[in-house]
């Protein structure tokens, strides 16, 4: 997906700014929230006055007034103009029509880009991995184009945090896809870059129109709120069963036990010494019911699992139980010097939604030579790691994509070793920097928000920062700008002194993109005093408790309406401890 430079997105920031002031006027007349939708872009799309020819200038200024919120205004009215056959449409199906634009596009790019000659007859192995990976990218791209056309017809407003992050979701796995590539050959990635360009824009764009509608709503309720909100009663959406449905109230025993097999029903049992039903936990994963919405348990007894571990996309609601973070623990060793893309190196990874992990440990023992290496990657939706123990060097944990939260783990590492693209959330976890190469940094962070319209971020809470092993002479950082709307929040942390006092280290060059929000608020400890920090003007050290609680569990990941039912102890709110 192309990326806006700094003047076109402070362009695309002042146009927003206007449209938005401009639905705000034409939303403060609408009594009802039920009614707001048909008026979120402060003109009538649904009027007749029996005049075919200002019938059909109305519908191109209701498609262009729309068009223009988005980050490329060009590609929107042309791809939805010429396929927009009615006077009466309100902005949902619009939206609608947006997203199916999305599908389409990106469904043609991939039948092209897969079926191009020049892809035929590669022999480079990692170019061949590359393309694999690109390949299981854009179909989870399209699957979740597809499942952001499931809007309900009755309390829409209610469904907006699921498409955002359907969406948010969609252009990062395309985005994934065209980065792999860039790793092997610039020409395979120039290729990919210039074949999906188009299905890139239409996402955003499609983002950028659900994001707008929320927005202006939330708008006129604050606006109503303000006048007393009479009669008004937000109503929780049913999302075609799967939010948060899928997730059963024994699920809070299974959690809230303190030992594995003895204290709960399980459905299988691995065990290396072949005391269990399985030997290996890819054997018991395909024992997994394919999309069930029924918990299924896993209890793998202490011992040392040397493989590499997929939770497919169709094995949903896997709930995976060990004996503790330093006795159960899988181990793996792929990395991206030996020749396996990032997005492979994982030694456990994790597709299918609703999956929950406890007392666990996963590592990657690649050693830091060998720059990329996960541990565990995930871009499975509503994810929770529950006391478990992430351990590598570059890239140990990698929160791709859709909601996650972790909480009271273990995550040790060395460059950006905690990365990508979800809405996720740490919570009284320990953050632990190991001793890096020669010469090398530490970096913590490197979040990878690429569209300003993403609900994504890293949100750390509550959390320790401390040095696993002697550092001295190491300058570590809380992070550094991956993708130019990269996001990043740390709040009520402790860190000790070992953080370099300028706090956040520039991805290239000296400074990092104006675009970016970096924020930190009331941390603890001599690593957390802010007075020589870089001069970002991303970076904010000032924020109100009402903008920081934007990153909590409740706001942030939706955490209060589907983390009680799992038994995971959690804060919503960004009170302390």
């Amino acid at each position: 997906m192309a990326l806006p430079n700094e003047n076109d997105q402070e362009s695309v920031a002042a146009r927003k700014k206007t449209i938005k002031r401009i639905s705000i006027i034409a939303i403060s007349s609408i009594v009802l929230v039920g009614c707001i939708v048909a008026a979120v872009v402060g003109i009538t799309l649904g009027k007749n006055d029996g005049n075919s020819g200002n019938q059909s200038k109305s519908f191109s200024t209701a498609i262009k007034a729309i068009c223009d919120i988005t980050l490329y205004p060009q590609s929107c009215y042309s791809s939805l103009g010429p396929l927009a056959k009615s006077n009466n449409l309100k902005p949902q199906d619009i939206y609608k029509l947006s997203v199916q634009v999305a599908t389409d596009e990106l469904s043609r790019a991939s039948d092209d880009f897969f079926n191009m000659p020049e892809l035929k007859n590669i022999s480079d192995p990692m170019a061949v991995k590359a393309l694999e990976s690109c390949h299981e990218l854009i179909s989870l791209s399209l699957d979740s184009l597809n499942e952001s056309l499931s809007i309900p017809n009755k309390s829409f407003s209610e469904a907006f945090s699921d498409l955002k992050t359907r969406l948010s979701a969609a252009g990062t796995y395309q985005q994934t896809c065209i980065e792999g590539f860039g790793n092997v050959t610039y020409a395979f990635a120039s290729i990919a870059s210039h074949n999906f360009k188009n299905s890139g824009e239409y996402t955003s764009n499609s983002l950028a129109i659900i994001d707008n509608i929320d927005q202006s709503i939330q708008n006129s309720i604050d606006s109503m709120d303000s006048l007393g909100g009479i009669g008004r009663r937000r109503r929780l959406m049913n999302f075609d069963g799967d939010f948060p449905s899928w997730m059963g109230s024994n699920d809070r025993k299974l959690l809230q036990s303190s030992k594995g097999k003895n204290s709960t029903k399980v459905d299988v049992v691995v065990a290396k010494d072949g005391s269990g039903d399985f030997i290996t936990i890819t054997k018991a994963l395909q024992a997994v019911p394919e999309k069930s919405n029924k918990r299924f348990v896993i209890y793998v007894k202490k011992g040392v699992y040397v493989e590499n571990v997929r939770v497919e996309k169709k094995k949903w609601n896997v709930m995976m139980i060990g004996d503790g973070m330093d006795a159960t623990i899988v181990s793996g060793s792929l990395n991206f010097i030996d020749g396996t893309p990032t997005f492979q190196t994982a030694t456990f990874a994790v597709f299918g939604k609703g999956f929950i992990a406890r007392d666990m440990g996963f590592r990657n023992t690649a050693g830091a030579a060998k720059h990329q290496a996960v541990a565990l990657m995930s871009t499975a939706d509503l994810s929770v790691f529950y006391r478990c123990k992430f351990d590598a060097y570059q890239d140990t944990l990698y929160t791709h994509s859709n909601r996650q939260f972790y909480r009271e783990c273990s995550i040790y590492g060395t460059v950006d070793f905690i990365f990508g693209n979800s809405a996720v959330v740490f919570q009284n976890c320990h953050i632990l920097p190991k001793k890096p190469m020669p010469g090398q940094k530490n970096t913590i962070t490197a979040q990878g928000k690429i569209d300003p319209n993403q609900n994504t971020g890293i949100s750390i809470q509550n959390c320790t920062i401390w040095p696993s092993a002697n550092l001295t002479g190491v300058s570590t950082f809380l992070g550094r700008p991956w993708k130019n709307y990269s996001t990043t929040v740390i709040m009520h942390t402790t860190m000790a002194s070992f953080i370099d006092p300028t706090g956040w280290l520039p991805w290239v060059g000296t400074t990092a993109p104006d675009t970016i929000f970096y924020a930190e608020y009331r941390n603890f400890g001599p690593g957390a005093v802010t007075k020589n920090r870089v001069n970002w003007k991303g970076l904010k050290l000032n924020i109100t408790s009402k903008e920081a609680n934007k990153f909590s569990v409740q706001k942030f990941i939706q955490g209060d309406k589907w983390l009680p039912s799992t038994g995971v102890s959690f804060k919503k709110d960004i009170s302390v401890r």
